[in-house]
């Protein structure tokens, strides 16, 4: 069963949305070359704290940091640390917040520098993937409308689409009903709804859609090993409106 939530609810779910995405302008400001990823979470805590939120990432099955950051092939999951963001990077960063028992979680990829012209039109192509999804958030359509918008999207730009890690509902947990993979063919699906708010999250590689985790049982990486980007917004579908609720 996919959660219904009540427009009290997602006003909640909103207001957590608010702050995630100031929380994000924080962080996307600090991003530069040198700049160690362990300096992202300690900024992203520091903004948590002021703002009265918890990391809905901190201990989560054991996960040992605030947020995720994900450097060029690193997919998702990457854990902060003394790695240091060098020119022509591209990073990830993935924050999830709970603010009176609601979750909100977005994700974007940042340009470190001057890049490549490959990792930006990657860049691009995940963002306007998302954009395309969430255009397809409406009542009456199916779950895989939105997921075959960003598999259409992204395959037409000779790019690839993970298989291995989805998006999802979202409420008063992290991750609720339903799984929202990246990939599906249109039509198919459960019915969308007022009260369903979905974390949409396309992870977009520059080879192959194939990923492996690395040693720390977190990281996820291409086995290629070539670059892959990540964009999520927390959406909602409210009185017959797609409402972005990580949006300020």
């Amino acid at each position: 069963m996919i959660p219904i939530r009540t427009c009290q609810e997602i006003d909640k779910m909103r207001e957590a949305g608010f702050i995630l995405a100031g929380i994000m302008d924080v962080l996307e400001k600090l991003v530069r070359p040198n700049l160690a990823t362990q300096e992202l979470d300690r900024a992203a805590l520091a903004a948590m704290a002021e703002k009265k939120v918890r990391s809905a990432f901190k201990g989560y099955h054991g996960y040992p940091a605030n947020i995720c950051v994900s450097v060029n092939e690193e997919v998702v999951h990457g854990i902060p640390g003394k790695r240091r963001l060098a020119e022509g990077d591209i990073v990830s960063i993935d924050i999830g917040i709970e603010l009176d028992g609601f979750y909100s979680d977005m994700a974007k990829t940042f340009a470190v520098g001057k890049i490549s012209d490959q990792k930006q039109r990657l860049i691009d192509a995940a963002r306007a993937s998302l954009d395309c999804s969430i255009e397809k958030m409406k009542p009456g359509n199916r779950l895989f409308d939105v997921s075959n918008a960003v598999q259409s999207y992204v395959e037409q730009r000779g790019f690839s689409v993970v298989r291995d890690f989805v998006g999802h509902g979202i409420g008063r947990e992290l991750h609720e009903e339903p799984q929202i993979p990246n990939y599906g063919t249109a039509g198919k699906g459960s019915v969308l709804k007022d009260g369903m708010v979905f974390a949409i999250e396309p992870m977009i590689n520059a080879g192959s859609w194939e990923v492996e985790i690395l040693q720390d049982g977190w990281t996820a990486v291409t086995v290629d090993r070539k670059a892959s980007a990540h964009f999520e917004h927390t959406v909602a579908i409210s009185n017959g409106a797609t409402i972005v609720l990580t949006k300020k």
